[in-house]
């Protein structure tokens, strides 16, 4: 069972994607709605797996993203946004992502890509 954090300003998404790892075993050991939560969260709970939106009230997930590289963060991290043009999707991917989702998704194709992840 992984443990999970969720990022998402928005409490429907966090709600549907806790609800869909839930169905395969995950655990979600916490949520943030912002990326200074978000990277607060990531240390202190050492998640297994992140997903990441990128539009936060704060800053970017891909700000984010690089901050918790940087310091050595050892998640696997999904992407998981509505921002879907290739070159977010690209440098998301170069900063270290592990996969990207682009909103609107199903269920069935996030846990695609958390399965294949490991």
């Amino acid at each position: 069972m992984n443990k999970v954090l969720i990022v998402d300003d928005s409490l429907y998404m966090r709600t549907l994607i806790k609800d869909a790892l839930g169905t395969i075993g995950h655990e979600v050991v916490g949520m943030a709605a912002n990326g200074e939560s978000a990277i607060d969260m990531a240390f202190e709970l050492q998640p297994d797996l992140i997903t990441l939106d990128n539009i936060l009230p704060d800053m970017l997930g891909l700000d984010v993203l690089k901050v918790l590289k940087d310091e050595g963060v050892d998640a696997k991290i999904i992407m998981v946004s509505a921002v879907g043009q290739q070159s977010v999707v690209d440098e998301g991917l170069k900063l270290g992502a592990n996969d990207y989702v682009v909103k609107p998704f199903t269920t069935e194709q996030l846990l695609d890509v958390v399965k294949k992840l490991g």
